[in-house]
């Protein structure tokens, strides 16, 4: 059986330019979700990838709690250390 990849990487460009736009045309829209959905359609991502990039901004930015990207990717360094054997000097 062959193995799909499932996930598509977008680059930071493009994802900014989809966060932005819908913070710039969410009150075009009768809800945030609907405008999410039409520019999702628009990128070719699902409503949910674009939302996730948008509640992310907003933590970036302070609108939302929780931690930030620069936050995320230092608890991911530091898990990753973590998990790595560690052995005593002399051995």
């Amino acid at each position: 059986m062959e193995k799909r990849k499932t996930s598509k990487k977008y680059s930071p460009e493009v994802r900014e330019r989809a966060v932005r736009m819908v913070l710039e045309h969410a009150k075009e829209h009768a809800s945030e979700w609907e405008a999410i959905g039409a520019i999702a359609a628009k990128i070719g991502c699902t409503g949910e990838t674009l939302r996730g990039w948008v509640r992310q901004a907003e933590r970036d930015r302070g609108l939302r709690p929780g931690l930030t990207s620069d936050e995320r990717d230092r608890m991911k360094a530091l898990e990753r250390e973590n998990r790595e054997p560690r052995t005593a000097p002399g051995e």
